[in-house]
């Protein structure tokens, strides 16, 4: 297995997993998914982070707001890996609860990742809202 392969699988099920659990209202397996090396980032569709006590305040807030996701999917258009730096960008199509009310959006997101101690973590996620 090359390490593109490897690095797709990890995308396809751990964090395909986690982002499924966090829009059940469980943000635990994300946050176990992202660095704890710094720099991290987030440029959110609704709020930024930057740092790791940024980082658990935004993972935390949104797993109390999501509840109830009855469709994700992570239409991947472009990824790569060099060394032991990855990058994603697609699309993540997402029926769920937020705060009670169901809402279907999609998001159009970029992730760049770090290879740490043989694992993939996500180190800096970039999303906005699809509109028109």
């Amino acid at each position: 297995m090359t390490d593109l392969d490897g690095f797709l699988a990890w995308v396809r099920t751990d964090l395909y997993e986690a982002e499924v659990a966090l829009h059940n209202g469980d943000a635990a397996p994300r946050r176990a998914l992202w660095s704890r090396d710094e720099p991290v980032s987030v440029l959110g569709a609704w709020r930024d982070a930057y740092g790791q006590r940024q980082l658990d305040q935004l993972f935390t807030h949104l797993g109390k707001s999501f509840s109830d996701c009855t469709s994700y999917e992570f239409e991947l258009q472009a990824y790569g890996v060099s060394g032991d730096m990855a990058y994603t960008a697609g699309r993540e199509h997402t029926s769920v609860s937020v705060d009670g009310e169901p809402r279907t959006y999609t998001l159009r997101v970029t992730q760049v990742y770090r290879r740490e101690d043989g694992n993939w973590r996500v180190a800096h996620r970039h999303g906005d809202t699809v509109t028109g």
